[in-house]
């Protein structure tokens, strides 16, 4: 994939507005998000349990929700997330939260759909550990599970393909939609105020949107970490081309969505910048080969903070008990 060059896209891309002018929606480079369309309930529902559902994992304590955590903007707020028996993952979790809209699942895109990715982390040793034989046989033990799977899929033959079609279809409810920005991008000339406003010209100016854009303003393209100066990271992570095997990919990962980044702090795959502001600076100067200034920062964290959108309102699923066949956790072996 060819990538895209930061200071050479930001130049069309420049566009002036006043405080007291409605947006175009046509003419930003960043669109609302709208809210999702459910089309089969009781699959989102089934889903969600299993998104919860710790005894997927080998101790039965480990849950997608662990590393996602919906009540702290869809991550862990970790520098690397915990796995079985307390290892280190290799890499910052990202956000579930609008992962529908991304162009691939992970940092390095290994995952094509969210489907994909949710199979991945069950049987990886540093996660839950477990394997999918194991999985299954856990939810083919419990009653209420085969007969939710038979009422969704129309069979009692549980697969892990079933499993992460239902856990994908949860995962694509978890939107953000109606934040300050969207209300600003559909007229509303009072969600913002000055000091926001000047920031999201900064943010555009400056060449931001070359790849932070679309309705995730993020999330749809992959872009080398140190486009004008050398990253410098301890972590072993070599993004891309740890999938491709092309050290032209070295270090380039998925350009993370900025919808609800005040809500995940550390920042980057290695969680390398602490705050917002460390974030801002660190990306002027590496991919834009700029030295914002205080102001023009903390200007440009005000504009962040409006891209918070409605969480999503989850009540948390009552999982079905388990049954004498039920094959039992290990969390300490």
């Amino acid at each position: 994939m060819r990538y895209l060059q930061y200071i050479g896209l930001a130049l069309p891309l420049m566009m002036v507005i006043s405080a007291t002018a409605a947006p175009s929606i046509q003419s930003e480079p960043i669109q609302p998000l709208s809210k999702p369309l459910i089309k089969n309930p009781a699959m989102v529902e089934l889903g969600k349990k299993l998104f919860f559902e710790p005894r997927l994992s080998k101790s039965g304590f480990i849950s997608c929700n662990s590393c996602h955590n919906l009540a702290t903007g869809g991550s862990d707020n970790l520098t690397s997330s915990i796995g079985d028996h307390w290892q280190q993952g290799p890499i910052r979790s990202p956000t579930v939260l609008n992962s529908s809209l991304n162009v691939a699942q992970f940092w390095d895109g290994r995952a094509k759909s969210l489907q994909e990715q949710a199979s991945g982390p069950i049987a990886n040793p540093k996660e839950m550990a477990s394997n999918h034989v194991l999985a299954l046989d856990v939810l083919r033990s419990i009653p209420a599970y085969v007969n939710e799977f038979d009422k969704v899929f129309g069979h009692k033959q549980i697969s892990m393909q079933e499993v992460t079609r239902a856990i994908a279809a949860f995962e694509e409810t978890l939107v953000t939609p109606d934040s300050h920005f969207d209300q600003w991008l559909k007229g509303n000339k009072k969600a913002l105020n000055t000091q926001e406003l000047r920031g999201y010209q900064t943010f555009k100016t400056a060449g931001c949107v070359a790849c932070h854009n679309g309705p995730a303003v993020g999330g749809n393209s992959f872009q080398k970490m140190g486009l004008v100066a050398p990253y410098q990271t301890s972590n072993p992570a070599q993004g891309r081309a740890g999938v491709t095997g092309k050290d032209a990919d070295r270090m380039a990962f998925k350009v993370p969505s900025l919808r609800n980044v005040a809500l995940r702090a550390p920042y980057f795959h290695d969680a390398g910048a602490p705050t917002l502001e460390a974030a801002v600076t660190t990306m002027g100067q590496l991919q834009l080969g700029r030295s914002f200034s205080q102001q023009e920062v903390g200007d440009i964290v005000a504009f962040l903070h409006t891209l918070t959108g409605q969480q999503p309102r989850i009540v948390l699923p009552i999982l079905p008990a388990s049954s004498n066949n039920t094959p039992r956790p290990t969390p300490f072996n």
